[in-house]
């Protein structure tokens, strides 16, 4: 039991949208906020909360920038956001232990 640690778990990244965020960026590297959006099935305004939460963080980027004459708001993850997921991850495997 000297692994079971929960206070290595990373609160800014287990709620479940922030969890859903970065564990999309760690294989997309960056996405486009509808198609976060869209992903997660959640609210315009409920993403936004939660990716503040995560660039106060520095876990992600966001970039806001034009396509055309459309605005667009791209997320990108972050080194460090990118470091704190492997922590993340390795932290929970050892709460949960080996699976059989």
């Amino acid at each position: 039991m000297g692994d079971y640690d929960i206070g290595k778990i990373d609160e800014v990244i287990h709620g479940r949208l922030r969890l859903g965020v970065m564990a999309y960026l760690a294989n997309a590297e960056v996405a486009d906020f509808n198609e976060l959006k869209a992903i997660l099935e959640v609210t315009q305004g409920n993403l936004s909360v939660q990716l503040r939460k995560l660039e106060d963080a520095k876990y992600v980027a966001i970039e806001k920038g034009f396509l055309g004459r459309k605005p667009r708001t791209q997320v990108r993850i972050t080194p460090a956001g990118r470091k704190a997921f492997a922590v993340y991850l390795d932290a929970l495997g050892r709460l949960i232990g080996p699976q059989s």
